[in-house]
């Protein structure tokens, strides 16, 4: 009787470690990188997010241990004007790729806390809607990278 009910308590485990990977959502982060900013305590971060599952992923905010600030924004022009705003929360639909890129969305980091030099990397998170976190390592390019 000890037998069975501990290979029922595996599996009711097991069940409940699948259930609690089933509700993280999958999003592969690449390609992230800021540019250096010598006496900024201002930056940008650009990369590319992919969401291979079949549910959209909402992410709605972002944190950074190297700025007392971050949020997404984006970059539009109007009437021959760029102008940046908030973007409250960022969608990657299922089986899609957003890009946050130069002149688009991207993330701003306000209040940097410390230099950046070239090769090192800016630690964010992107904090999910329902709780998930995924962490993120920026590298520093310099001024001029595209």
């Amino acid at each position: 009787m000890k037998q069975r009910a501990a290979f029922l308590y595996a599996c009711l485990a097991t069940l409940v470690a699948w259930a609690a990977l089933a509700q993280v959502p999958a999003l592969v982060v690449q390609e992230a990188w800021t540019r250096q900013a010598p006496g900024s305590d201002v930056a940008a971060v650009y990369l590319t997010l992919r969401n291979p599952s079949t549910r959209p992923i909402v992410i709605v905010g972002v944190e950074s241990s190297v700025a007392s600030h971050a949020m997404i924004h984006e970059t539009k022009t109007e009437s021959g004007q760029s102008r940046m705003r908030p973007h409250e929360q960022l969608v990657v639909p299922p089986g899609k790729t957003v890009k946050l890129e130069p002149g688009g969305l991207h993330v701003m980091l306000h209040g940097l806390t410390q230099p950046v030099a070239v090769g090192q990397s800016v630690p964010l998170v992107l904090l999910l809607d329902g709780g998930g976190k995924v962490q993120v390592a920026a590298i520093v390019r310099p001024l001029n990278a595209q």
